[in-house]
């Protein structure tokens, strides 16, 4: 089969590549339509996860189904399925005790582009298929739901993480697409103020729509003082980090007031270390 993939740090380029087996609890599936990530960005420009050699990147796919392992129960062939950039091995303890994005190993529960070969590709690979894929539902356009597999759970994880409450004060550092699903999570869990922060109109506009409630541009000043000086120097109680490198943390910590929580989603990129101020 043919796939795009990495051939090491700052290389691409498409590839032939035996097809992948399908094991009795896994399911192989055609993609419909596909969504690069930052995370491939970083994978290959960056190194973020280490050398990679011929590896089909890509981890955000709807596709079809075109076979089924033997023990699967939930799926057939022909299905339309969303299958998500996280795929754990369910049956692991690290799952089993509520650590599924570590099932197996540090970050294992990432397999797509990770530690086996992606979804860019003619056919790719799902372990635990029962566990790992949901039926596309009738109507839904295949487009729309791919934003499913990454953006929107990753941007919900990320207030998750931060553990936003009713009442909340919350900044979300980084307004892409998963920065908006991590305000319209914020919201979702009840946040009471959500201080987005990031310039471009349009990203401004659906923050605005999925509820945030200030708008703090890093293009007209520090965002530090802006968020103090809104917040009458007291801070805000969850930040959600989207964007940005390791200096962004040390801006997060800053304007959280004691006891507070982040979520971290982003990758920070170079550095040894990150200050604690």
């Amino acid at each position: 089969m043919k796939g795009f993939a990495m051939l090491g740090i700052g290389n691409t380029g498409w590839i032939e590549k035996e097809s992948p087996v399908c094991g009795p609890m896994d399911a192989l599936v055609k993609p419909i339509t596909l969504s690069p990530c930052t995370s491939d960005v970083h994978t290959v420009w960056a190194g973020a996860i280490g050398d990679r050699h011929n590896m089909i990147l890509g981890h955000e796919a709807v596709g079809e189904v075109v076979e089924v392992g033997s023990l699967v129960k939930d799926f057939k062939k022909g299905d339309k399925v969303v299958v998500p950039a996280i795929t754990p091995d369910w049956n692991s303890l690290e799952a089993q005790g509520g650590f599924a994005m570590h099932s197996g190993g540090m970050l294992a529960g990432w397999k797509f582009s990770n530690f086996k070969d992606g979804v860019f590709a003619e056919l790719f690979h799902v372990n635990d298929a029962d566990g790992n894929m949901a039926l596309l539902p009738e109507g839904v356009d295949p487009v729309d739901a791919t934003m499913l597999c990454d953006m929107v759970p990753t941007g919900f994880h990320g207030a998750e993480l931060a553990d936003v409450q009713y009442g909340d004060n919350v900044c979300v550092i980084g307004i892409g697409p998963v920065g908006l699903m991590s305000v319209a999570g914020a919201v979702l869990r009840g946040a009471s103020n959500v201080y987005a922060v990031g310039s471009r109109p349009t990203c401004i506009s659906v923050a605005k729509e999925y509820g945030a409630t200030d708008i703090i541009n890093y293009r007209e000043g520090d965002i530090v003082d802006q968020i103090m000086d809104r917040t009458g120097g007291k801070g805000v109680d969850k930040v959600i980090i989207v964007g940005g490198d390791v200096d962004t943390m040390i801006q997060a910590i800053t304007i959280l007031k004691p006891g507070g929580n982040i979520g971290n989603v982003n990758y920070l990129g170079e550095g040894d270390y990150v200050k604690v101020p």
